[in-house]
């Protein structure tokens, strides 16, 4: 990994560090609104692929 992309990565994990420290339940708040996004997504993909089976 080049030195630019490592930098880059360790500073976001040291604000997002940073984030959860200063302010834990908007953190939470907004851990559990992209957690309900990515299970939503999962969940229609999985009822696509299940409609998409069903019909053959």
């Amino acid at each position: 990994m080049p030195p630019i992309k490592k930098i880059v990565l360790w500073l976001l994990v040291i604000f997002l560090l940073y984030a959860i420290v200063t302010s834990p339940a908007q953190a939470a708040d907004i851990f559990g609104a992209a957690w309900e996004v990515v299970s939503n997504g999962v969940r229609n993909i999985a009822a696509f692929f299940d409609n998409l089976i069903s019909r053959g």
